[in-house]
């Protein structure tokens, strides 16, 4: 499967992904939702800053799924956190989220930008999971 993820420009999510400095992309949620449980390793993931095109994918390493009911948000932060690039006080910020998601990246690159069609997955989706990716790639014209 592929994914695209996209990502707040203001935090400079993307920037520390490419530099290796983040090597794990987290999503936290209140309710399941993609992509927890449908991303698994090999799966390529595409990422997109609002506003821009695609810019970056990489290959999923591993994927790791919690139910924040069961396993506390810090002792994910603790183990994980530097990869996250989130500090173990960041719990405070999804301490009403039930389910988290880490996605462990390799083989990180920049790609030919590219914009996507994102009818039908709605304005406010963070996250789109698709078969192929030249399905939704919108023409450069």
């Amino acid at each position: 499967m592929q994914h695209i993820a996209f990502l707040a420009k203001k935090k400079k999510l993307l920037a520390k992904i490419l530099s290796g400095e983040k090597t794990i992309e987290s999503r936290w949620y209140v309710n399941k939702k993609t992509p927890y449980g449908t991303v698994k390793a090999g799966d390529t993931l595409w990422f997109k800053e609002t506003g821009d095109p695609v810019t970056a994918r990489a290959t999923v390493e591993k994927a790791l799924f919690f139910d924040l009911r069961q396993t506390s948000a810090i002792s994910i932060l603790k183990e994980h956190g530097t990869g996250i690039c989130a500090p173990i006080k960041w719990a405070s910020a999804v301490a009403d989220k039930r389910y988290c998601t880490l996605v462990f990246l390799t083989d990180v690159q920049r790609v030919e930008p590219f914009k996507i069609d994102k009818t039908g997955y709605g304005n406010m989706a963070a996250w789109i999971t698709v078969e192929d990716i030249n399905r939704i790639k919108r023409s450069s014209r």
